[in-house]
C-alpha cells in the first residue's frame, strides 16, 4: 500500500515532502550547531558574548527573496558546500594544531554537526534537481579562507567562526526552506495564468 502510495505522488507531492523533510533536517542541525558553539565556548574557556564574525567567510550571497525558486536554492546549496568545505578544515587544523586527544562530548557534536550538514547537502540537492538547477559538484574555494591562522589563539577563534557561519547558513537554509512552498505555489500560478493567456490568444 505504501509503495503503491509513493508511486502515485505528483512531482509536486515529492518536493513538499523533500522540502519538509530539508527543513526538518535543517532545524535539528540548528540545534545541534548551538550545543556544538556551547562546548567549544566551554572547552576553549571563551565568555558566551565573545564574538569573532567581522564578514560572512563563505562567498556566496544569501538567497534575495527576488530570485526565482531554482536560483535561491543553488544559493543555499552552494553555501552549503562551502560550509562542509571550512567545517571539514576547521577539524583537520584542530586535530593537527590542537592534537586529537581523546574522544568527549565536544569531539562527538563536532562529528555530528558535520554528518547532519552533509545529508542536509544531499537533500537541497535533491531540491534543486527536481527545481531544474544545475547541481554544484565542488565548491569553489577561490578567495575563501581555508588555510586559517598559524598563531594558536587566532586559530581557536577561526574556528568559533566557521562553527558560526555554520550556524548562520543553517538559519538561512531555514528561512529559505520554510519560505519555498508558498513561493513555488505562486510560481505555478503564474505559469499557470501565463498559459491561459497564451491559449486565449490563439
Amino acid at each position: 500500500m505504501a509503495a503503491r502510495r509513493t508511486r502515485g505522488m505528483t512531482g509536486s507531492d515529492l518536493s513538499r515532502a523533500t522540502v519538509a523533510r530539508a527543513t526538518a533536517i535543517a532545524e535539528l542541525l540548528r540545534y545541534e550547531c548551538s550545543i556544538l558553539l556551547e562546548l567549544y565556548r566551554k572547552k576553549e574557556s571563551f565568555t558566551a558574548d565573545v564574538t569573532v564574525t567581522e564578514s560572512r567567510l563563505v562567498s556566496v550571497p544569501p538567497p534575495s527573496s527576488q530570485l526565482e525558486t531554482r536560483d535561491k536554492l543553488w544559493c543555499l546549496h552552494s553555501a552549503l558546500l562551502q560550509c562542509r568545505s571550512f567545517l571539514e578544515r576547521a577539524i583537520a587544523k584542530e586535530e593537527e594544531q590542537l592534537g586529537g586527544g581523546k574522544k568527549g562530548d565536544y569531539e562527538t557534536q563536532r562529528k555530528m554537526v558535520k554528518e547532519r550538514l552533509t545529508i542536509l547537502l544531499i537533500n537541497t540537492g535533491e531540491l534543486l534537481k527536481t527545481a531544474g538547477g544545475v547541481m554544484v559538484l565542488t565548491p569553489s574555494s577561490e578567495g575563501l579562507e581555508l588555510d586559517g591562522p598559524t598563531i594558536l589563539f587566532e586559530l581557536k577563534l577561526w574556528i568559533y567562526r566557521i562553527f558560526e557561519e555554520v550556524d548562520y547558513w543553517t538559519k538561512t537554509a531555514i528561512t529559505t526552506l520554510q519560505a519555498l512552498p508558498s513561493v513555488i505555489a505562486k510560481e505555478r500560478a503564474r505559469t499557470t495564468r501565463v498559459r491561459s493567456m497564451r491559449s486565449a490568444r490563439r
